[in-house]
């Protein structure tokens, strides 16, 4: 949590902060973006970041928790209109698209993704994927139990497994058509959120047979 001093600051001053953290560290990472280029260019004194956090992983863990729940506030938004009167599969594929769509639309959310993931030093991967995860799996999990309980996902289906794939889908949909070398094999980069489609059609039949009730 950042200190007292931090919620004392103005809101668009923090606003301001948390802006250029976010474009700082989706270009560069966390542990080789500089603080420097933080402050300066948020107009604050570089001693001012560890009077608002008690050191640099604090400062990344709030930086990636306040855009991850952007992120899950505005997907829960988007989710919330999608029709429920529909098959598992068709639902998913339509909360795939709309995850693509935001990520094509809100390139800062975007960088920090990739910064999330992409992480190198050890130390801070773990403080950051924890962080980021977290808010992924409280959309996740409940949304599995539901349609599970509502007889779309099969009873014997392994609920784990499909959060672990779900993990591994979601940055994956959202980095590789803007990222070089992520996915050679289904062709996804430079794509439009509209040309995915077709994609994300494939990997949802790739993965029904996991979940996909006995045709009756």
């Amino acid at each position: 949590m950042p200190t007292s001093t931090w919620f004392r600051l103005n809101v668009a001053k923090r606003e301001r902060v948390l802006e250029v953290a976010m474009r700082e560290f989706g270009e560069h990472g966390y542990s080789t973006g500089s603080l420097n280029t933080i402050a300066r260019e948020a107009g604050i004194a570089k001693g001012s970041l560890f009077q608002y956090f008690t050191d640099k992983l604090e400062f990344f863990a709030y930086v990636c928790d306040e855009t991850s729940r952007r992120v899950r506030e505005d997907m829960e938004h988007r989710i919330a209109g999608i029709d429920l009167d529909q098959p598992f599969d068709g639902w998913l594929f339509d909360v795939f698209c709309e995850w693509t769509e935001y990520m094509a639309d809100h390139p800062l959310e975007r960088g920090v993704t990739a910064a999330t993931n992409f992480e190198l030093d050890n130390n801070v991967r773990a403080v950051v994927r924890d962080t980021a995860n977290q808010h992924y799996l409280q959309v996740i999990h409940p949304v599995l139990t539901l349609w599970q309980e509502r007889g779309d996902i099969r009873p014997d289906a392994d609920l784990q497994i499909l959060a672990t794939l779900m993990l591994m889908t979601l940055p994956f949909l959202a980095l590789s058509p803007y990222y070089d070398g992520l996915d050679p094999v289904l062709d996804l980069r430079g794509r439009t959120p509209e040309a995915q489609r077709p994609v994300i059609r494939q990997i949802i039949a790739g993965i029904k047979p996991l979940f996909a009730p006995p045709e009756k």
